[in-house]
């Protein structure tokens, strides 16, 4: 028996025009009726008559000639008069002395059928209707086609990425060989919590990670959700602060939802990371009408949830912050935040060894000597040495070269450094200012007393 062929799984996708082409005739339709009701307003005033003036009127048309028009319609008659006056009156059913004269007297008469219900409904409820549909449509239609942006308003915006799509860990880490022995107790925990929990121990419920801005705090996290293979639930702290109050807050409890149902799911626990938790977690207003902010609503809901989920569900927060200074105390407490981590610029082992990480991918030539370039970038992060790593790619790339060399390497740093040579200000010089440009050099690099008796 033949295996069944594997028929790729269709997935329905919602019609790029159609939805386009509705909200178009609704936007139409409603202008339409606006201009209808506005140019109905903009006309003159309707005047209203009384059946005895208008019934005399009627008689005396025929000498006096003030009524221009009329229409009737079931009990109404609307017209125009001599002036130009629109008016409108009220007449008994069923009166045929006064459709007579109406035939008579008004050499411009018409009558017209009643309007219907669905008319009067169409009218009177139309632009309701016409409301709710688009108010409708601009809910539930969203680029995913799926649940619409206005009822997840309050949902989190972080980012789960579990199984293979954790493939950081530490070996894809260097420089930060103190922060990394720190955070083994952390994937100690993940992968076997009863180890802590037999001798009564509790695993810190928060882990700060704090330092300058490069320095592989972002990268440092996502290797311990790679090493634990646990669910990462990733998110920026601008993206708990709205405008409208209480929006932040209402984040922040669902996000540790999701953590929750994805620590029960994977059954190993999950990993809450905020990046640049200063946004958020900022020192709070000490002074008249503190606490009403919407950032202090959130940063109030953020203290709630840190000290009141329990940490043997598997839920362990890690922030990252370039600013601790300005952290309010009551986060940084013991219970909330009990780990703080300070990764520092690495030194020259550290940027080595971050060198050799990011040359895996290049090729290098056998001569490139990694070494020297740490030796030579003092002072650099992280991203500076990948950074460096890249232009060397890319120079060497540019002059078609099979291997980067040492001298990608040097120019590269340059180029981070101080950034790309200006070759045009050095080709304008003349020959007399660049002799004038050594000559300065000179003298200042050699001390006064060994200088030769020269002219120069």
């Amino acid at each position: 028996m033949d295996k069944k062929k594997s028929r790729p799984k269709r997935t329905y996708e919602p019609p790029k025009n159609g939805s386009n082409f509705v909200i178009w005739l609704f936007i139409v339709l409603g202008l339409m009726w606006v201009f209808n009701t506005v140019g109905q307003n903009i006309e003159k005033p309707v005047q209203e008559l009384t059946y005895s003036k208008f019934f005399g009127a009627l008689k005396e048309n025929p000498t006096a000639n003030k009524i221009k028009s009329c229409i009737k319609t079931d009990n109404l008659i609307k017209g125009e008069l001599a002036d130009g006056t629109k008016f409108m009156v009220n007449i008994p059913e069923n009166d045929q002395d006064l459709v007579r004269l109406l035939r008579e007297n008004i050499p411009n008469f018409d009558i017209r059928p009643p309007k219907t219900l669905w008319m009067n409904l169409f009218y009177s409820l139309g632009p309701m209707v016409l409301f709710i549909l688009f108010l409708w449509m601009f809910a539930y239609r969203s680029p995913g086609g799926g649940a619409g942006r206005v009822w997840s308003f309050g949902k989190s915006k972080a980012v789960l990425a579990s199984g293979q799509a954790l493939k950081i860990t530490f070996e894809n880490v260097a420089g930060v060989d103190e922060a990394k022995e720190e955070l083994k107790e952390i994937i100690e925990f993940l992968k076997d919590p009863k180890k802590f929990q037999r001798l009564g121990g509790k695993i810190p419920k928060g882990v700060l990670l704090m330092g300058p801005p490069g320095t592989g705090k972002t990268l440092l996290a996502k290797a311990v959700a790679g090493e634990a293979n646990v669910p990462f639930l990733s998110i920026s702290g601008s993206d708990f602060v709205e405008m409208f109050v209480g929006v932040g807050a209402s984040r922040v409890r669902d996000l540790f939802e999701q953590a929750k149902k994805s620590a029960k799911t994977s059954g190993h626990g999950a990993i809450i990371f905020i990046d640049e938790i200063d946004a958020v977690g900022r020192q709070r207003f000490a002074g008249i009408g503190g606490g009403h902010d919407e950032r202090e609503q959130t940063l109030n809901a953020l203290l709630v949830e840190m000290d009141g989920f329990n940490t043997q569900e598997g839920v362990i927060l890690i922030a990252a912050t370039n600013r601790p200074d300005v952290l309010d105390p009551a986060l940084l407490r013991p219970g909330r935040f009990d780990r703080q981590i300070v990764i520092d610029m690495p030194d020259l082992n550290g940027r080595e060894a971050i060198l050799k990480v990011h040359a895996k991918n290049v090729k290098l030539h056998k001569e490139a000597d990694l070494k020297t370039i740490a030796r030579q970038t003092p002072g650099f992060s992280g991203a500076d040495l990948a950074n460096l790593v890249n232009e060397a790619a890319l120079l060497a790339a540019r002059r078609s070269k099979e291997s980067v060399t040492m001298e990608e390497l040097q120019e590269s740093m340059e180029r981070v450094m101080a950034g790309p040579e200006r070759k045009s200000k050095v080709t304008a010089l003349t020959p007399c200012t660049k002799f004038r440009y050594c000559r300065a050099e000179w003298r200042s690099a050699i001390p006064f007393g060994c200088r030769w008796k020269t002219d120069i």
